[in-house]
């Protein structure tokens, strides 16, 4: 029985009740070491009863490095389901649990860092909604601290995309002192178990100590305890009735101390077998028994700790501790020899596999070469897996290399992988380790990339450009004069993608001769590295982006390089847009053809170029290139580049007046982007829909994308949000849309002035600029951008640019060439399929024509961009075309009602897909949800499109 819990009893109720009506939800416990968070975990299964099916798992600390061990537990009983999964998602659990090799079959992307993680996550999400098919499922894990990241991640993931399928996910977390042993900012639902109240904590004490314990006794112990349940319960079995504990210190290490004095009161050889058990992450007797049958110890010796009831064994064969400090006592208590002796007696019961090598591992005393390979091949595994763990496997590996040199490369690795896993100070620490090592250039320009790539994502953007510049030709330059060597093989991973585009890094092992070494880097890797130069450039200015395209185009790669192409096309893409002479740009087509050709992966080694397109205003290309290489990325599974491909697929569809259409793909590319932790392209995502917002005067949603967009910035991280340079644009439009001209001219004139201006949105936002300093009588300000702009359009020569600058010509003046210049900018729009910016120039040459006096001549203009207004629920625009139309005397039709408007973003997308004849369980593979989810935003948007079935769906859309 729990006393003085009702209050938590009940926050679990209501989520076991959302589980038996087909929703889904999720509850996290937080609290200090024994205030009862396990207590209501079983309360939880209790209460579920037969009604539910039940998973359980728990974290372990000393499982923390082994990547998904959590996660195979939770699941191990679903694995006969795994069929059930979309290809991609099978086999990327499947690799991760062990039961797969990793190598991607025929037409599938290659195990990759994030991207893999993320399908790990969808497959757990979909596994979870498969469990619960038959009657609700309850997931209970227990210390959430201690869990391997890489099983967290995929928990998270799937909690964030739980719907409607029946899953109840209940978690428990242990604080310390206020705070978090980790980052417990989970995003999910949260409830802190706190202290019992006195009166309840009498009850605990007197039901554990009997009502016979004297007052004073009682007393001392109520607040020793503080309201702990598992004070209350361990300290007077510790220290009898009239002891005095360990007073003064942090109650934790009290509790220790109480479980060290009932573990030392067993035989010796009980004591032992206890701590193979705590040092054995998984609890198996299968391994625990043998292992301590190498010591001499028995499975009798299990009684006295089962009759004390300091362990219990499960029907699944596994020793489970009554509280896992206990666990933590035993292992701290041990002497350090007789660890080491434990660890090896455990490496030696369990079969070939990473379980073993890291045990070994962990009772080594001394450099072992065979034994530091066997750790490398696990580091590299993990990578395999998308697990994290593969830094401390790496360094591990170089503690125990008996040669400098090879210490020295897996320092290398280590620092890598380091930075891949996001623990950016500890890559640091290790790169600096390394350097001190070594005089090889080629060592230190990785090394050089690992604090690239820290900076960059601390915003140090200067920095992270001028590192891997120097890293890119000191790289070159080793390689011209042959002195590479194999202290710097390693992987030197690559940054995350942005507004300039894509994947640009991330160079594989082979590419500095493996994880053997021993061959030089090519020149292919110096153009890797000024890739990811440009990037970290985008964000410094003009001139570092120029610098790194004119070191870029000097290169001498072979032709037949599969990074040639793209190391031609970006100088040409980009340098014109910034004032400066370069080749003619080929079409983007002929360059992925021809890097394919090459041998370049897609679609990875192509985000970069598809962004790219967008810098001269090809951004017919990047619908064509970027819908392409979504379709591809989705196709094989390659998750982690979908997000930035979709930002500028989305970006061309906005600017195609595609609006809906960019909606839906920024809208599933932001939750990708939160799902991988791709803190820039959240930034980038919500900072694009909020201009979407801005457009038809959704103003609450507008600002709150742009503050989340501002405000997302990324760990350790001091310069300006990624999405600066959109969200202000977003702002500003919506202050334009409003009839609020001064504050759109004070945002747009710091956007294209500033250190941004040569970026996407800062290019396209002169317009806007232009019209806003107009309507303040302040055209002056837009002068310069104007210049600037013009001699964009002049190089992008595409009929839409040149009729937004016509527009702009139009409205600075002088008035009476104002109309020659508005009739030559809507010929031009009638060229292209721009439908927003047509309507835009449509309504400014009508509000010109009114102003005149030439009412006639205004009202069909104004009543063409109402129209198209209104089709686009651009609803701003639209009340000021109205407004203007009713000035010249004729009375504005009301705005339509189109059903369409009424859905989410989701919902359109899943009604479309449906339309097209896709099943339930097609849909939610596309879009990475159940089939339970999708079925539930069918059935809601039906009634909205006034339709009863799916079979009605194609004549509605």
């Amino acid at each position: 029985m729990l006393y003085g819990r009702e209050h938590e009893q009940a926050a679990v109720d209501d989520l076991l009740a959302q589980a038996r009506d087909g929703r889904s939800g999720a509850l996290l416990l937080r609290g200090e070491a024994g205030i009862g968070k396990t207590a209501l975990l079983d309360d939880a299964v209790e209460r579920a009863g037969k009604a539910f099916r039940v998973i359980r798992a728990a974290g372990v600390e000393y499982e923390a490095e082994l990547p998904f061990a959590g996660l195979s537990l939770l699941l191990a009983s679903g694995l006969d389901r795994l069929d059930v999964l979309p290809g991609p998602q099978r086999r990327a659990l499947e690799t991760a649990f062990g039961l797969g090799d990793g190598s991607a079959e025929p037409g599938t992307a290659p195990a990759a860092g994030a991207a893999d993680r993320l399908l790990v996550g969808l497959a757990t999400l979909g596994l979870l909604a498969e469990l619960a098919a038959e009657r609700p499922l309850l997931c209970v894990i227990d210390d959430v601290q201690w869990l391997d990241k890489a099983s967290l991640d995929a928990l998270l993931l799937a909690a964030r995309r739980l719907q409607a399928e029946g899953v109840a996910l209940l978690l428990a977390a242990r604080t310390e002192g206020g705070a978090a042993p980790f980052d417990l900012r989970l995003g999910l639902p949260e409830l802190r178990v706190a202290a019992l109240a006195e009166a309840d904590a009498t009850q605990v004490l007197t039901e554990r100590a009997g009502p016979d314990l004297p007052a004073a006794v009682r007393d001392r112990l109520l607040a020793e305890a503080a309201g702990n349940p598992l004070a209350l319960t361990e300290l007077p079995v510790a220290s009898g009735p009239q002891a005095h504990t360990a007073a003064g210190l942090p109650l934790t290490s009290r509790l220790l101390i109480a479980f060290h004095g009932q573990v030392t009161g067993l035989p010796p050889a009980t004591q032992t077998l206890l701590l193979v058990a705590a040092a054995e992450e998984s609890g198996e007797l299968d391994v625990v028994l043998p292992a301590a049958g190498a010591l001499g110890i028995g499975a009798e010796h299990l009684t006295p700790a089962e009759e004390t009831g300091l362990v219990t064994v499960a029907p699944d064969r596994r020793i489970a501790f009554r509280h896992p400090l206990l666990r933590s006592a035993i292992l701290q208590r041990a002497p350090h020899h007789q660890r080491l002796t434990v660890h090896r007696t455990i490496a030696e019961a369990l079969p070939e596999g990473d379980r073993r090598t890291w045990h070994l591992a962990l009772a080594a005393t001394a450099p072992d070469a065979a034994l530091a390979d066997a750790l490398e091949r696990t580091a590299v595994r993990t990578g395999r897996r998308g697990g994290h763990g593969g830094a401390a496997a790496y360094e591990r590996a170089a503690r125990l290399t008996p040669d400098r040199d090879g210490a020295t490369r897996r320092l290398v690795l280590a620092a890598e992988a380091a930075t891949e896993e996001g623990e950016l100070a500890r890559a640091e620490a290790l790169a600096d380790e390394a350097a001190a090592r070594t005089d090889s250039p080629l060592a230190h320009a990785l090394l050089d990339h690992v604090r690239a790539t820290a900076h960059f994502w601390r915003g140090s953007y200067p920095t992270a450009y001028r590192l891997l510049l120097d890293a890119a030709l000191a790289v070159d330059h080793s390689t011209a004069d042959g002195t590479a060597d194999d202290t710097a093989g390693g992987t030197a991973g690559g940054t995350a993608d942005d507004t300039a585009g894509g994947t640009a890094g991330g160079t594989a092992d082979d590419t500095a001769g493996g994880t053997a070494g021993g061959t030089a880097i090519e020149p292919a890797h110096a153009a890797r590295m000024l890739f990811q130069a440009f990037h970290a450039a985008w964000y410094a200015g003009e001139e570092p982006v120029a610098d790194v395209l004119d070191r870029l185009a000097a290169l001498p790669l072979a032709a037949d390089d599969p990074v040639a192409p793209l190391a031609r096309y970006l100088p040409a893409a980009v340098l014109p847009a910034l004032g400066r002479p370069a080749a003619a740009l080929p079409a983007a087509r002929e360059a992925v053809e021809a890097a394919r050709r090459a041998g370049a992966e897609s679609p990875a080694d192509l985000v970069q170029l598809c962004g790219a397109t967008l810098i001269l205003g090809r951004d017919e290309e990047t619908v064509d290139l970027g819908g392409e290489l979504v379709a591809e990325a989705r196709a094989k599974g390659a998750l982690g580049v979908m997000p930035t491909l979709q930002f500028f697929l989305a970006e061309a569809e906005l600017f195609h007046g595609r609006h809906a259409d960019a909606e839906l793909t920024a809208t599933e590319a932001l939750a990708l982007a939160q799902d991988t932790g791709q803190h820039q392209w959240v930034s980038q995502l919500s900072a694009l829909l909020a201009y979407l917002a801005a457009l038809d005067g959704r103003t609450d949603r507008c600002t709150e994308l742009a503050a989340t967009s501002l405000a997302t910035t990324g760990p350790q991280t001091a310069a300006p949000a990624a999405g600066h340079p959109w969200a202000q644009w977003a702002l500003a439009l919506h202050d334009l849309g409003q009839g609020r001209a001064a504050g759109a001219a004070d945002r747009l004139h710091a956007l294209t002035t500033g250190p941004h201006r040569h970026h996407v949105s800062a290019t396209r936002a002169v317009p806007d600029l232009v019209e806003a300093a107009v309507r303040l009588g302040t055209p002056d300000r837009a002068a310069e951008p104007y210049e600037r702009f013009a001699r964009w359009t002049a190089a992008a020569d595409r009929p839409w640019a040149e009729a937004l600058r016509l527009r702009c010509q139009a409205l600075l003046g002088p008035d009476e060439l104002a109309e020659p210049a508005y009739l030559a900018a809507l010929d031009l729009h009638a060229t292209t399929h721009r439908p927003f910016e047509h309507a835009r120039t449509a309504l400014l040459y009508g509000e010109w024509l009114r102003r005149t006096r030439r009412r006639t001549d205004a009202r069909p203009h104004l009543t063409a961009a109402l129209e198209t207004f209104d089709r686009l629920a651009a609803h701003p625009w639209s009340t000021r075309a109205r407004t203007e139309l009713s000035a010249t005397g004729t009375p504005a039709p009301q705005a339509p009602l189109t059903p369409l408007n009424s859905l989410t973003p989701q919902e359109l997308q899943i009604a479309r897909l449906a339309a097209r004849g896709l099943t339930n369980r097609d849909i939610a593979a596309q879009l990475f949800l159940s089939p339970r989810t999708v079925a539930h935003h069918l059935y809601k948007a039906y009634p909205k499109l006034g339709i009863t079935s799916r079979t009605a769906l194609p004549t509605v859309l």
